[in-house]
């Protein structure tokens, strides 16, 4: 029997996050162009080409010629999603006025990144930006027709691919409940019937594209959950209650920008720059690279930042990836990320390894909600699956000494590949090694086992108290997925997990 859980993890954890929005776009965009030919979409079809291609030129072409200007590499799968966005924002049309309306707000879009810009880092969502600079001017007025019955069945695909993809399933299904109950609750105030007040808001209203495609735009979030939970809900009551200020309304488009705003003050309010000390062979198949950012970073152990690389014909991996942060925030002057370097490495990867020191580095953020629980007398259990590592290395070396009651399951391919041996050990943490092959010598509060992976029975075994423990799991995501469903079935106090989105 299909598993659909298991198969929207597999769908949606292909290629980029930028490719898998890209995908979910342009399937949406041939819906709408079906739905004109058989007359389910007000709009012709001529209409809906001339308008995306006008939407998709003017924004990758804007983009380009800009970022020539500021000296920076383009993200061309960034730009073209703008582009698509401004199409489903904007009513389709043939004629002159509109489509000039169009292009416009595209360019609009690609100029408010670095004019509407922070110390390098930009503050509102690309497209809800250019639309809204537009309608100030009274040259065209957004419609978001994409909050069509015909496109509903794709665009809560996307959605549900987007949010599990991103882990903002929370922050997505706050956002869709606070404002379908805004807009039932006004409709039964209106005298609408309850099967119309019920059904409208998610059929005839954009709330699942706006939650797929606009709220989960992965720079203008707040870094915590609990903050993206809050961003939501704000942004959900802006969305669906029709306020104005004098002649000007509270569109969609605004909503997400003063949610934005609030965003922006939550999280890191400049870009953050990366200058390359050096890099260092961790394993045989692990490299570290230690960075000298610009200023004082501000971040909590178990979080991560995402990488800009640019670099010569990047493959569908990309110019982006996300990395653990390694080092303790009480090393202020000093970063490390590490990664595991495959036989058949990406071209991101093949970059990162070929940097000469000195290299400058932009991360666009740093964010993440793996973090130890702040309760120091709570019992925790660690589990670590090769580079998985690397969040507990950044804990380990921040917290005194034998502080916490804390046992680390690492399972490693040998004992090569053993990583951060030397935070480890002044730790002082009870370590159990999983490794198919005999372990040589092991220091003071470790033993090994040798498996070639960590299995249920080990858990049982090793860790007789799980009961009493919190788990905390990061590694591939196949050994997450497992050991997280062992934990939970041996009634472990509470279970978190690593992941990154791969935007």
């Amino acid at each position: 029997m299909l598993d659909i859980g298991k198969a929207v993890g597999l769908v949606s954890m292909r290629g980029t996050m930028y490719r898998l929005v890209l995908t979910c776009l342009g399937g949406l965009a041939a819906v709408a162009l079906v739905g004109s030919l058989t007359g389910l979409v007000a709009y012709s079809a001529p209409a809906l080409l001339v308008s995306l291609t006008t939407a998709l030129v003017a924004s990758y072409a804007s983009n380009r010629l800009i970022a020539a200007m500021y000296q920076v590499t383009p993200h061309s799968e960034s730009t073209l999603i703008t582009g698509y966005l401004i199409f489903f924002i904007f009513p389709p049309s043939t004629n002159l006025v509109p489509v000039l309306g169009i292009a416009l707000a595209a360019v609009l879009a690609s100029a408010s990144k670095y004019l509407l810009a922070f110390r390098g880092r930009h503050i509102f969502n690309p497209a809800a930006a250019g639309v809204f600079l537009l309608t100030l001017t009274g040259f065209y007025f957004s419609a978001w027709w994409a909050g069509n019955p015909v496109m509903l069945p794709v665009a809560l695909l996307a959605a549900v691919l987007i949010l599990h993809r991103t882990r903002r399933i929370a922050m997505g299904l706050t956002f869709i409940v606070v404002s379908a109950a805004v807009m039932v609750l006004r409709s039964l105030l209106d005298g609408q019937t309850i099967i119309s007040a019920l059904t409208w808001p998610l059929t005839s209203s954009p709330i699942i594209f706006f939650a797929a495609f606009m709220l989960t735009e992965p720079l203008t979030q707040p870094p915590l959950k609990w903050q993206q939970i809050g961003f939501a809900g704000i942004i959900g009551v802006l969305f669906s209650v029709p306020l104005h200020v004098g002649p000007l309304y509270l569109a969609p488009e605004s909503a997400l920008l003063l949610g934005n705003l609030l965003a922006f003050m939550a999280g890191q309010r400049r870009s953050i720059v990366l200058v390359l000390r050096r890099s260092t062979l961790l394993t045989p198949t692990t490299s570290e690279f230690s960075f000298h950012p610009s200023r004082s970073l501000k971040f909590s152990p178990g979080q991560y930042l995402e990488l800009t690389l640019p670099h010569k014909r990047s493959d569908n991996r990309g110019l982006r990836r996300v990395f653990s942060i390694a080092s303790p925030p009480k090393d202020s002057r000093e970063l490390t990320i590490s990664t595991k370097i495959p036989d058949q490495a990406s071209t991101f990867k093949q970059a990162l390894m070929e940097l000469p020191t000195g290299t400058v580095l932009t991360a666009t953020t740093i964010a993440g909600d793996f973090l130890l629980p702040t309760n120091v007398r709570s019992p925790l259990l660690l589990v670590a699956g090769g580079i998985g590592i690397t969040p507990f290395a950044s804990q380990l070396a921040e917290i005194p000494a034998g502080s916490r009651d804390i046992v680390l399951l690492y399972s490693v391919s040998s004992e090569d590949e053993i990583a951060y041996r030397r935070i480890l050990i002044e730790s002082q943490v009870q370590v159990i090694l999983i490794c198919a092959d005999p372990i040589s010598a092991l220091p003071p509060h470790w033993t090994s086992v040798e498996c070639s992976r960590v299995t249920e029975e080990i858990v049982q075994n090793c860790v007789p108290d799980i009961s009493s423990r919190q788990v905390m799991i990061s590694g591939p995501p196949a050994m997450v997925q497992g050991i997280s469903a062992t934990a939970r079935k041996l009634k472990a106090v509470s279970v978190r997990t690593d992941y990154f989105s791969g935007y």
